[in-house]
């Protein structure tokens, strides 16, 4: 289990029951084990985050990104977020909400091709 501030435990909640559009549409295609027989977590709360979707297997992390996520001080703290991520070993994929409502195929198959290539390499 990752570590993680026991205070987000219920925003992380809230979260999952008021998802976006766009986080209910990959949802739909990420539960279940749909990709390579994965478990994901949605809304999952790591360090002093909560990361929209989360693949302990293959140390995946993937994001959804409203307009809000283009600011000049939200590209920091995602840049930052990242890096910190990173650091314990997650690879973090980052979509925009319209890029999963435009193109739901070619993201899954984007976290499809990540995901094997995280779980062919040693």
């Amino acid at each position: 289990m990752q570590p993680y501030n026991k205070s987000l435990k219920l925003p992380s909640r809230d979260l999952r029951n008021n998802m976006t559009d766009a986080e209910q549409l990959l949802w739909q295609r990420l539960r279940r084990k749909q990709i390579l027989g994965l478990q994901f977590y949605r809304q999952k709360p790591i360090l002093n985050f909560i990361v929209d979707f989360y693949c302990p297997a293959a140390n995946l992390i993937i994001e959804c990104d409203g307009g809000q996520h283009y600011t000049a001080d939200v590209l920091e703290a995602d840049r930052v977020r990242d890096e910190a991520l990173s650091e314990l070993g997650f690879v973090v994929l980052r979509f925009s909400n319209r890029q999963i409502l435009a193109e739901t195929d070619a993201v899954v198959e984007w976290i499809y091709c990540v995901a094997r290539l995280k779980l062919e390499s040693p």
